[in-house]
Parts: C-alpha cells; sequence; structure tokens
C-alpha cells in the first residue's frame, strides 16, 4: 500500500448529494448543511468559495474546491455579495425566511438555480454521512483547498457534467462512484504539489527507513508487530528506528500502529455484515474485546456505539 492509497483508499460515496447549479449574478449561497466533505466544480464562469474567518479563493473554469465541513460557508459570484439563498441539512433549500426555493429553482434533473442560461455552472458534491470519509483522510485536509484546471489534465468535469444529468437505471450507482473519482484525483494532484501540507506519515514514505516501516505496517496491520520487529525488516536498530520515525511522523511507532488500525477498524465497521470479532482479526488485535477496549480507550466509544451512531447518520 503507498501513500496515496493509505490516505485515500476512503472516499465511499452511497447515494450522494451531487447537483449542477447553473446562475446569474448577482448570486451568493449560505452553506450549513453540515456536510464532511464536499466537492466543487467549476464548469462555466466563475464563483469564490469564502470560509467564515478564512480568505475567500476565487474558482474558474476547470477548478475544483474540497470543502473540509461540518463547519458552514458561502459560494457567490463575488466575496461582496450577501447571501441571499441557504442551504440546510438534508440540502434543504430556502431563501433568507426560510421559505422553500426546491421548486422555483428546479431546472430538470439535478439541475438547479435561476435561469437555465446562467453564465454560472458549477458542479456540487457531498458526502453526507462521516461513514463515508475515513476520519484520517479528514484530518489531514486543510478546512478549504483547490485545484486549479492549469494543475492537471482531467476528463472527470467534462463527463460528471455530462453523466449528472441523466435519469437512467442505476445512475446513482455512477455518479457516486464519479464523485470518489473526482475527490481522489483532486487530491492525489494537491498532495503532490503541496507536500508541507501533507501529513507528517504522508511525507515520510519518502524516508528510505521509515517508509519501509510504514508501508509494512498499513499493508499487514494484523502482523503483530513490534519496534524491534519493524526495524529489524528496515535495518536499522530499534532505537534508531524509534527515533527517527517519531521525528518525521510526529509520533512513535506504536502509536501510529495504533491509531492506524483504529481508524481500520472504523471503516471496516461500515459494512452491515461486518463483526466486531472480524474487524478485530483484520485489525491486528486477538479478540473482540482486545479491539473494543482500545477503540473504547481512544475514540470514546465501543466498536459498536460507533456503528450504530454511523447508522444512525
Amino acid at each position: 500500500m503507498d501513500a496515496v492509497v493509505g490516505l485515500l483508499d476512503g472516499p465511499r460515496a452511497h447515494g450522494a448529494f451531487l447537483q449542477r447549479s447553473i446562475l446569474t449574478p448577482p448570486w451568493s449561497l449560505r452553506i450549513q448543511d453540515e456536510a464532511p466533505l464536499a466537492v466543487a466544480a467549476m464548469v462555466r464562469g466563475d464563483a469564490w468559495v469564502l470560509p467564515d474567518g478564512r480568505a475567500p479563493v476565487r474558482l474558474g473554469p476547470g477548478d475544483v474546491a474540497i470543502i473540509r465541513g461540518p463547519a458552514p460557508y458561502t459560494v457567490a459570484d463575488a466575496p461582496s455579495t450577501a447571501p441571499r439563498i441557504v442551504i440546510h441539512p438534508g440540502q434543504r433549500c430556502t431563501d433568507l425566511a426560510g421559505n422553500s426555493l426546491a421548486a422555483a429553482m428546479d431546472l430538470g434533473v439535478r439541475t438547479w438555480g435561476d435561469s437555465p442560461d446562467g453564465p454560472t455552472v458549477i458542479l456540487t458534491g457531498a458526502y453526507l454521512l462521516d461513514g463515508e470519509v475515513s476520519q484520517r483522510l479528514l484530518r489531514a485536509l486543510p478546512p478549504l483547498l483547490t485545484v486549479t484546471h492549469r494543475s492537471w489534465n482531467s476528463p472527470l468535469i467534462p463527463l460528471l457534467a455530462d453523466e449528472i444529468v441523466r435519469d437512467e437505471p442505476g445512475q446513482e450507482a455512477v455518479l457516486d462512484r464519479l464523485l470518489d473519482l473526482l475527490l481522489i484525483a483532486a487530491l492525489r494532484t494537491w498532495f503532490a504539489r503541496q507536500v508541507a501540507a501533507a501529513p507528517g506519515w504522508y511525507r515520510a514514505y519518502a524516508d528510505p527507513v521509515v517508509g519501509r516501516a510504514l508501508r509494512l505496517m498499513q499493508s499487514h496491520p494484523a502482523q503483530p508487530w513490534t519496534v524491534a520487529a519493524l526495524a529489524a525488516e528496515a535495518g536499522v536498530s530499534r532505537a534508531a528506528l524509534a527515533r527517527r520515525f517519531t521525528d518525521l511522523v510526529g509520533e512513535p511507532p506504536m502509536a501510529f500502529l495504533t491509531g492506524w488500525r483504529l481508524d481500520l477498524a472504523a471503516d471496516l465497521l461500515r459494512a452491515p455484515d461486518a463483526t466486531v470479532g472480524a474487524v478485530a482479526r483484520q485489525v491486528g488485535y486477538g479478540s473482540a474485546f482486545a479491539l473494543s477496549t482500545a477503540f473504547k480507550r481512544v475514540r470514546g466509544v465501543t466498536p459498536r456505539e460507533h456503528r450504530t451512531a454511523l447508522r444512525a447518520g
């Protein structure tokens, strides 16, 4: 497992919100849907993303913005345009007085806006449930990141623009996978160009010693790893590995391994047929009790409570 796979093997949209917006300036949307992660791709025209308390970011055609929730933010034709429309949890759309705009702004299949010929076209995808995106990925992201059309040459935006307005059997599954692909492709490009912003363990993959230890732990979490065993595989002493790993990753090897195993367990528990015992064996714990104890100690809830919360959405 390489660094990109280790970080990005988590987005799994399931009935995600996807919409094409066609808008005419002046326009401004206040987004307070509480989605854990959203993706905005510009097809035509310009837009500004304004996170609360942060500098606004301009988007042009072909640009992608990735916004980490659940904090609210604004998307507008210009930073000075005051919000006129509010997007609530469940993607409920109202004016500032709370009146529904769903019917008034309906422009057809997954299309919404004020005019079918508006100069601004934005594709928006939102992961609505925490379980659809791994916490390890969310923790690695800033509140807002952008990938400009100059930094990648991807056919995914035009493809998604074509597919989002289709109304065919199985289309929801097609759109879910396209959203995942768009997110992963954009993040892969961003991490490649913003190495300093990546988490310490991601950057440490370039180190011949620590990178080896990371690959072993991430690819084989069920192995009974110790610092001594990892050091032997990396060809250094136990003390040398522990010191170098902590310096580069920011935490000791066994602390990283525990976090990695529990993050994997949290993702695996999303499967409806997964048992705590089976997940425990997959991530290196000898029993359901051992996993539950570690999960409760680190995350504050048991695996079963975690799964119940995911299903409650």
